[in-house]
């Protein structure tokens, strides 16, 4: 029985020409113009008529958006990636309808992720070497790993971070499959500490080198410097790109905790430069959470006390780590 082929996503880092980052940020910011008038007219539709846009119905009012002379910028970019914005806002709208999300949002220059994506007709793909449409020249990518063996990419993500780095995600299919690793009899317990890095069940202690400390610092005092900057202003921009570009050499958490988030706010900038989606976050939450219940066997649902017995204690949510330990004698 032959395995059967997936599709994996593989990210590497490139480094655009000043040219191709020109045209890049021209498609991000088309992409941007796309979606944002597309979501006002199907927003309006059904709040005013109760009546669902379709896909082919925002390609017909970009291809008139093309003629007019307030649009007519959107011509001097690749089309693909402005087809597959409509495309992707089309699938949001039907996971709003099908209550599986909320309602899309408005793209915004300073807020909202970079990013373009090409098909198949959008990019070249010859000799290991990728050149998306209005490039004129392949991209210089650090290949940090080799993709499968014969595979071609079906689609590729171009975006740029916070922190002004450039990535290219390519969409591939890989015959290969997934090979499960031989199963082995031997366990270890790792702890990861604060004065060793990590301990072993046997005893072992690895140092903790504290490679990132000089990098807490920098990112301590260029947070401070972000912070006297004026709101809205380029310097405050460039403060916050600074600020990114440190935290992009940490762990991917700064620490930074929002004790009051109003319902109402479904994104917000850190401190460190990052965009967070509320959404998402929940939904990592939720992924460690269930991830720990795999793992330790425990219930995230409160226990319901048994009929005719009475509970003077108010039962609670026990996280699997608390409620491990309680058990321990």
């Amino acid at each position: 029985m032959g395995v059967a082929a997936v599709k994996r996503a593989f990210k590497f880092r490139f480094y655009p020409t000043d040219a191709q980052a020109a045209e890049l940020a021209r498609t991000f910011g088309c992409v941007r113009k796309v979606h944002n008038p597309a979501l006002t007219a199907r927003s309006e539709a059904w709040t005013a008529r109760g009546e669902r846009v379709t896909y082919g119905e925002t390609s017909a009012m970009l291809t008139a958006w093309k003629r007019t002379e307030e649009f007519a910028y959107l011509n001097d970019v690749s089309s693909v990636p402005l087809q597959q914005a409509l495309r992707h806002l089309q699938a949001g709208f039907a996971d709003f309808f099908a209550r599986r999300a909320g309602h899309p949002r408005f793209k915004s220059r300073k807020k909202s992720r970079d990013s373009a994506e090409y098909t198949s007709s959008g990019f070249r793909w010859r000799d290991g070497s990728l050149t998306p449409a209005k490039m004129g020249e392949p991209l210089d990518i650090v290949w940090s790993r080799s993709l499968p063996e014969g595979a071609l990419p079906s689609t590729v993500t171009v975006s740029r971070d916070s922190a002004c780095r450039w990535f290219v995600t390519m969409l591939c299919e890989d015959q290969s499959g997934f090979n499960a690793l031989p199963p082995t009899e031997s366990t270890v317990g790792i702890d990861v500490g604060i004065t060793s890095l990590v301990t072993l069940a046997a005893g072992e202690k690895i140092t903790n080198p504290r490679h990132e400390q000089r990098d807490r610092e920098r990112l301590a005092r260029a947070q401070r410097i972000l912070s006297r900057k004026q709101i809205e202003s380029e310097n405050r921009d460039k403060a916050r790109i600074k600020v990114a570009r440190v935290h992009a050499r940490i762990v991917d958490r700064c620490g930074v905790i929002r004790a009051d988030l109003p319902l109402e706010v479904r994104e917000w900038t850190c401190v460190c430069g990052m965009v967070h989606d509320r959404d998402v976050n929940a939904a990592r939450n939720i992924l460690a959470a269930g991830l720990a219940v795999a793992a330790c066997g425990d219930g995230v649902r409160p226990q319901r006390s048994t009929p005719g017995r009475r509970s003077s204690a108010k039962q609670e949510m026990v996280p699997p780590r608390r409620a491990r330990a309680a058990a321990q004698p």
